[in-house]
């Protein structure tokens, strides 16, 4: 069974991006611009990992995880942003997210991480 991924990130180039990678990898992906769709999708879906930008129009990366953590305590949250944040790093961090990843993308990097996080789920 394919691991599945939700990518949710509201630069459509960085979701097409991600799952052309990810599909490549073997992975399923689901992919949104919105992070409010996410959480919907979250709950429809039931993906094991998400890759959710920190900076989105609709709600901050914060927000999201505390949405996301209401809705699935296990899931495995890497957050990615194109922007450093230490502050938000650590929030997200504390709120369960297992990785943080800076864009661009060093999508080696990315596959090892999921290689490991996914491993830690068996």
């Amino acid at each position: 069974m394919e691991e599945r991924i939700l990518v949710i990130d509201d630069e459509v180039e960085i979701c097409e991006m991600l799952k052309s990678f990810l599909v490549k990898k073997g992975y399923e992906v689901i992919t949104t611009t919105s992070a409010a769709d996410g959480i919907e999708k979250l709950k429809t879906e039931k993906p094991k990992v998400i890759l959710l930008d920190i900076r989105m129009p609709d709600m901050d990366g914060v927000e999201v995880m505390k949405k996301i953590r209401k809705i699935d305590q296990n899931v495995v949250v890497i957050m990615a942003t194109g922007v450093i944040d230490e502050e938000i790093a650590r929030e997200t961090m504390k709120l369960g997210a297992s990785d943080y990843i800076v864009k661009p993308f060093d999508l080696g990097y990315l596959e090892k991480s999921l290689m490991s996080k996914l491993a830690m789920l068996e």
